[in-house]
């Protein structure tokens, strides 16, 4: 049907301009776009070298490095270099589809690429359109309005969430900016509205619970309220009361230095893309309390802690959801410090599977099981689709304040029918943010989880149920045994020192990789682990991570990144 309606779409009235001249909202890379200009192609973790070639002639990887081509993606990055050859770039690349692919065929033609894309066409028009002949103007407006047809009939197919928002803020874009459009507003508006009361919950989350989702909601709810306010129209209560939901949620979802907590699939977020949305949408709640999304967070002085302190999603939610409960990330000033592994998609399903684990969060795990475990779910393009089949029952979260400091005690069930055993965590940060206390301990708390514990010591010959509580490290860290092997010093790039600490169990520094799509590979990092062989009905890690007595309460921290050499070549890596 989608093939079906793109060529009817084809066949119906053109639209004839801009009612208005468009602002360009998305946030592009330069070097990005010099890296496009070079023949240098860096989607969905795939990276092809293919100097002179139009970006159709490159054979696509994978379906989603061919998503981001047909959506545009890469347009934002050409327009934030701005020069000539980059305009140049675009609109040869621009008249290059309409060529191949205005018809109704090809892979773009879905309600949420097609939504996308359409964004980012009326979003940098003047710049795809400058110096063009009028024919080459005629046949852009010919094809915008051939998705806007496309978008009226089809952003219903799109699947519930992100990709139906997308699909329905590229129909309003379209609606308010080109003219002969307008019929579609209205449409557009409700059908906003009706997924703001569907998919946004009371408390501003979705039931993915992946942060960085969340913020691609709310960047594209708060350039429909945007647009719909320049366009002298008022937006429906729904879209604006989602928006009032959302901003104070993901104020809680937010690092010290800006980023996004890296949970269910989600990372950082785009530098800088947070700041504009939430400055955007006007709201200035503040964070929300104990949860927000599921999520509980501690922050003092340069410190902030984000823990994972609900359920994971269920069914088609969970198709990228991770079995991270009770793990956390801690960021010291603009310096993450405890991270989790993050989503290995981009870099094949083998990584995929292996940053849903457990292991590859910061929290405790068994040998061999994870808090939640993978099931079939449906048939999805081919093939079956990993969900989480089985999750923790129960997970509690309670809040202390006290003049210390503040703390957080958490708890989960999802060791109760593999081993009877439940995790308790216990977190505790300090009033001026330069340490946070640890408590883990697993143990069983009812005679049937007493008795299923038995029978896992039995299974191991009574060596005991081997236990490992691991700490990733960001990349950019130097960690190194100290003390005699008691302890690990951990030297940030802002020159900050932390100390990990441990009581009475083995500490060790192993290998693990930082996943962060926009590299062509994972980045090699480093863990703190702790592991014990637990023969009782109870154990229990008492740990520290504080910093150094001598770092200075304020660090001038002008270490940047060098973005220009993240992945431009294998050797850079």
């Amino acid at each position: 049907m989608n093939r079906v309606q793109a060529r009817r779409s084809g066949r119906m009235r053109a639209a004839t301009g801009f009612v208005a001249r468009p602002e360009p909202r998305g946030m592009g890379r330069f070097a990005g776009g010099k890296q496009l200009l070079a023949g240098n192609f860096l989607f969905a973790g795939y990276h092809v070298e293919a100097p002179g070639v139009s970006v159709w002639d490159v054979e696509s990887p994978s379906p989603e490095f061919e998503a981001a081509l047909q959506a545009f993606d890469w347009l934002d990055d050409l327009a934030a270099v701005g020069d000539g050859p980059a305009r140049m770039r675009a609109q040869a690349w621009l008249g290059d589809w309409i060529a191949r692919y205005g018809s109704g065929r090809g892979p773009g033609w879905t309600p949420e690429i097609a939504g996308r894309r359409l964004i980012r066409w009326v979003h940098h028009g003047l710049f795809l359109l400058a110096g063009q002949e009028q024919a080459e103007a005629e046949a852009f407006f010919a094809v915008l309005a051939q998705q806007t047809h496309f978008l009226a009939r089809r952003w219903l197919a799109a699947s519930s969430g992100l990709p139906r928002f997308e699909a329905l803020t590229g129909l309003l874009y379209a609606g308010l900016s080109l003219r002969g459009m307008e019929e579609h507003v209205g449409p557009a508006v409700a059908g906003l509205s009706r997924e703001c009361d569907a998919c946004i919950d009371a408390e501003g989350g979705l039931e993915s619970r992946n942060p960085e989702e969340l913020l691609e909601v709310f960047t594209l709810l708060t350039w429909a309220d945007t647009a719909l306010r320049e366009a002298g129209h008022r937006p429906d209560m729904p879209h604006v009361a989602a928006i009032e939901r959302i901003a104070p949620t993901l104020r809680s979802l937010r690092h010290a230095d800006g980023g996004l907590a890296r949970f269910h699939g989600g990372g950082r977020g785009a530098e800088g893309q947070l700041d504009q949305a939430l400055a955007a949408s006007g709201m200035r709640a503040g964070a929300r309390g104990v949860a927000a999304m599921g999520y509980a967070r501690l922050a003092a002085g340069r410190t902030t802690v984000i823990v994972d302190a609900a359920q994971p999603p269920s069914g088609p939610a969970s198709r990228n959801a991770h079995a991270s409960t009770l793990a956390f990330e801690l960021t010291s000033g603009r310096r993450p410090l405890i991270v989790n592994c993050g989503a290995g998609g981009p870099f094949g399903p083998e990584w995929r599977r292996a940053g849903r684990a457990t292991a590859s969060h910061s929290t405790l795990s068994i040998e061999g099981y994870s808090s939640s475990r993978l099931g079939r779910g449906r048939r999805i393009a081919g093939g079956d689709e990993e969900i989480l089949a089985e999750r923790p029952a129960e997970v509690t979260v309670g809040r202390d304040e006290v003049p210390q400091g503040a703390g957080l005690l958490l708890s989960h069930d999802g060791y109760a029918r593999t081993h009877g055993l439940v995790h308790v965590r216990r977190l505790d940060l300090s009033q001026d943010g330069r340490a946070l206390m640890g408590e883990d301990s697993l143990a069983t708390m009812t005679p049937a989880q007493r008795r299923q514990f038995d029978r896992a010591l039995d299974h191991t010959g009574l060596e005991g149920v081997p236990v490992a509580l691991r700490f990733h490290l960001h990349p950019d860290i130097d960690a190194t045994l100290d003390m005699g092997g008691k302890a690990v010093s951990i030297l940030l790039r802002s020159g900050e020192v932390w100390i990990f600490r441990a009581e009475g169990v083995p500490l060790a520094l192993a290998p693990s990789v930082y996943l962060e799509r926009g590299r062509l590979r994972p980045r090699p990092a480093q863990q703190i682990v702790l592991s014990l062989l637990q023969r009782q009905p109870a154990s229990q890690f008492i740990w520290t991570l504080s910093k150094a007595q001598d770092s200075p309460v304020g660090i001038r921290d002008f270490a940047t990144d060098d973005d220009e050499d993240r992945a431009v070549s294998p050797e850079g890596e």
